[in-house]
């Protein structure tokens, strides 16, 4: 700095206040552009270090995650949440915790011990979580994630009942009142979710629910195979699936063409997660769900910022972002299976 006030003519704090930008101080439009050319002409980059000893900021926040940054699956919560940091000149910094607890009580500490200012706690999927305790003196925002205890942190999931209340209504506008579900074995949230909004699209639309048109099975196209092919073998088949997720979608695919029943001809399927590889890799392209990770990770970050910069206690804030349709080629009107 006092390498610039040399070269541009001007004191070491005209040199400060022009390059912090600090408000309220008269100095002309032709001294603030000599100080900022000087400073580029020598390559001047601000302390970071000093900059936040003095503010007792870091400008750094942490990501920590159970397995997001090891799979491609719900990697767009990563970019999201990366790209709204940077966008307010916040730096993310991202830790991958393999599910193993002693690993994030040892990365979490490094992480205090590095004086981040906050953390983004992150799930794979979405679930019901206990905060690390860790973390209960750290401003901390929850993504994909809901707190087990009194909702005192900030959360972010995806609104899973209009989800499956929008896969559901895609295929009642096409006609087709027999709509089987398959759906997941497993006690969490996105299940409870999207059987609700099943039911809720039925009942709007003057149909009946059918539990022997639910059937449950792992979330896997395995999974998806088995619970399709006992639903398309029974009596009063369904001729429309709503899957749990595209693998079990993909599982539906399979038992259909084992059974020689055309998509979307004979029965149409809408899934749910939108995975690229999945969705757009079979035939015909299946309409499904998306889930909105990257709106999730943005909107952590935003909500954890604001979180930072109060200075009274906040009220956490907990959103539910909506699930929008993607369709492709799986739906038609009702066939004669």
């Amino acid at each position: 700095m006092k390498d610039v006030a040399g070269a541009a003519g001007v004191s070491v704090t005209t040199v400060s206040h022009v390059l912090n930008e600090v408000p309220g101080k008269r100095i002309s439009s032709e001294t603030r552009d000599r100080v900022r050319a000087a400073a580029e002409r020598l390559g001047y980059r601000p302390n970071t270090v000093a900059r936040g000893l003095r503010l007792r900021r870091s400008h750094t926040l942490a990501l920590v995650s159970d397995e997001i940054a090891t799979t491609p699956y719900a990697g767009r919560m990563i970019l999201g949440a990366q790209e709204a940091a940077s966008k307010q000149g916040w730096l993310l910094m991202l830790v991958n915790t393999s599910n193993d607890p002693a690993l994030e009580e040892r990365e979490i500490q490094s992480l205090l011990q590095r004086q981040v200012d906050g953390f983004v706690y992150a799930t794979m999927y979405h679930r019901i979580v206990d905060v690390p305790s860790l973390l209960a003196d750290s401003p901390t925002v929850l993504l994909d994630a809901r707190s087990s205890s009194d909702g005192s942190v900030s959360s972010v999931v995806p609104d899973e009942v209009s989800g499956g209340r929008a896969a559901v209504e895609e295929l009642l506008s096409a006609g087709h009142r027999r709509v089987g579900f398959l759906t997941n074995v497993d006690d969490i949230p996105a299940t409870h979710g999207r059987l609700q909004g099943y039911r809720q699209a039925l009942a709007a639309a003057g149909v009946g629910f059918d539990e022997q048109l639910v059937v449950a099975e792992t979330p896997d196209t395995q999974g998806g195979q088995r619970a399709a092919r006992q639903l398309l073998l029974a009596p009063g088949r369904p001729t429309a699936l709503f899957c749990f997720n595209d693998r079990m979608a993909m599982g539906a695919y399979h038992a259909a063409a084992e059974l020689g029943v055309r998509i979307p001809q004979d029965l149409s399927v809408v899934g749910f997660d939108n995975q690229d590889l999945i969705a757009d890799g079979v035939r015909p392209g299946l309409t499904t769900v998306a889930l909105p990770h990257y709106e999730m990770g943005v909107w952590a970050v935003q909500q954890l910022l604001q979180e930072i910069d109060m200075a009274a206690p906040v009220t956490p804030s907990h959103q539910s972002l909506p699930c929008p349709i993607v369709r492709r080629s799986s739906v038609g009107p009702p066939g004669r299976i």
